[in-house]
């Protein structure tokens, strides 16, 4: 539904197009309107739009924190290739943990949609 109680354009358009499915173009017969079927069709969008929300705020995050890691420090000076292997592996290591992590929360939003 949109903020002002009424059903949103594409539930109202879902809903429409089932109803006009069911009763043809001039809906001879039909007892409900399509705003009613629009209720329980926004409903049921209620839910994936907020699971698709959440993976688009994982999205940036995870794009923030590969972007972060893989920025090379301002201006500073190695003095020995010791520091430059250690930044690159703790680097390295964090991007594998934003990885791992991100990939473990989209299986796991896969299983949440698929039960």
């Amino acid at each position: 539904m949109s903020k002002n109680g009424q059903p949103d354009k594409l539930a109202l358009l879902i809903a429409e197009e089932v109803l006009r499915t069911i009763y043809g173009d001039d809906f001879i017969g039909c007892r409900v309107t399509p705003d009613q079927i629009a209720g329980v069709i926004a409903e049921a969008l209620k839910n994936e739009r907020a699971q698709t929300q959440e993976l688009i705020e994982l999205y940036e995050k995870v794009v923030e924190a590969v972007h972060l890691l893989s920025t090379p420090p301002e201006n500073q000076a190695f003095d020995d290739p010791k520091q430059v292997r250690t930044l690159l592996s703790e680097r390295l290591d964090g991007i594998h943990a934003v990885t791992t992590r991100t990939m473990q929360t989209t299986a796991a939003a896969k299983r949440k949609a698929q039960s």
